[in-house]
């Protein structure tokens, strides 16, 4: 399976989120910190915010942050919510495939998918922003006033 940018950029700002859990971050600032593009950016806060794993609010004092502790949001959850296909492959079964019907490739696939996800499932945002939270804000340039 190969995830998409727009999961990588989704994970990448969570992360940042949990490494200030106290503040609000801008779109101007993740993009600055990743050095991504913040028209990608605004795609990406503005989907996480509809699916419900960020808060935003607009005006003078707004800003982006977590809707739930980094210790609620599990990576499984965080893909379901962005890939568009979890699927590591589509099967052709019916006419159009030489071996439909007696070809057991797909289900393994599907196994395969199901394993990595529970996987995923028991790793949350806490796991992946808290063992290197300081050397990640230094990277980062997460400075706390």
């Amino acid at each position: 399976m190969h995830l998409t940018r727009f999961t990588d950029y989704g994970l990448r700002t969570l992360i940042y989120l949990a490494l200030r859990p106290d503040d609000r971050a801008s779109i101007a600032e993740i993009s600055g910190a990743y050095q991504i593009s913040e028209c990608h950016m605004v795609k990406v806060v503005h989907h996480l915010g509809r699916v419900g794993l960020i808060k935003t609010t607009r005006g003078r004092n707004g800003g982006i942050r977590l809707a739930h502790p980094a210790a609620d949001i599990y990576l499984g959850a965080v893909i379901r919510a962005t890939e568009p296909s979890l699927a590591l492959m589509e099967c052709l079964a019916g006419d159009t495939c030489a071996i439909g019907g007696i070809c057991c490739l797909q289900n393994i696939m599907d196994e395969a998918q199901k394993a990595m996800l529970a996987v995923l499932d028991r790793y949350s945002l806490a796991d992946v922003s808290g063992p290197m939270s300081h050397a990640l804000q230094r990277r980062l340039k997460i400075l706390h006033e």
